[in-house]
This record gives structure tokens, sequence and C-alpha cells, in this order.
């Protein structure tokens, strides 16, 4: 019983990743990541946003799918790691055989260690 919890945490956690790591790539003009704002809200909710994400909902992500780079990691953030947008999103990156990722502890989490965020464009 205990291998097969092992082996589900390890499933589990695979599909997360750090803001650390996020971090130390994106300002890279390289960068292997791209950071998607899979939030389904307007501007005005949303208010402010990662630096440097581009907002892509997780309503339309199936549909714009084609517009997408396959060479690049994609991590998609909701509003708190509680929410299921950014699962949503990755279970649909993953199943079109995009390399994907879902952000440790979302948006609150980023924002709760100040990490840099911007302004939404209105």
């Amino acid at each position: 019983m205990e291998t097969k919890k092992i082996e589900f945490l390890e499933t589990y956690l695979s599909l997360y990743i750090d803001h650390q790591t996020v971090m130390a790539e994106m300002d890279k003009p390289d960068s292997a990541y791209v950071i998607l704002d899979v939030r389904n809200a307007p501007a005005q909710i949303k208010q402010d946003q990662i630096k440097g994400a581009i907002a892509l909902p997780a309503k339309d992500l199936a549909q714009q799918l084609d517009t997408l780079d396959k060479d690049k990691t994609y991590v998609v953030y909701d509003w708190t790691a509680g929410t299921t947008l950014g699962k949503m999103a990755l279970f649909i990156l993953l199943s079109a055989g995009f390399k994907a990722f879902e952000l440790s502890s979302a948006l609150e989490g980023w924002k709760g260690m100040h990490l840099p965020t911007e302004p939404v464009a209105q």
C-alpha cells in the first residue's frame, strides 16, 4: 500500500513546477517556459498577472492550441491552488502533446512570495 501512495505522490508532484524554477528562467530571452494565465475572467476583474504571462483563458485553450509552440514548456496558473482551471488547462495541453506544468500554489502563492507581477492590459 505504501508503494502505491508513493507512486501516486510522484505522479501528482510531477504535474507542478515551483516558483524558483520559473523565476530563474523568466527573464532569459531564450527561456524554455511560457507562462499562461488561464483564468476565465475579464481584465478588470483580474487586475494583475505574473510578469510576462500570456492571457489564454482555459475556456479558449483547446481552440488556440495551433497558436502554441510545441518546442516550449507551458506553465499554467489559476487564482489559487484549490481551483480547477489550471488543472483543466494542464490536462488540455498534456493531452495535445505539449510539455506543461501547473504553477505550484498558483497566482496566490506567487503574490504571497512578492514575486513580479504586472497590471493586466485593459
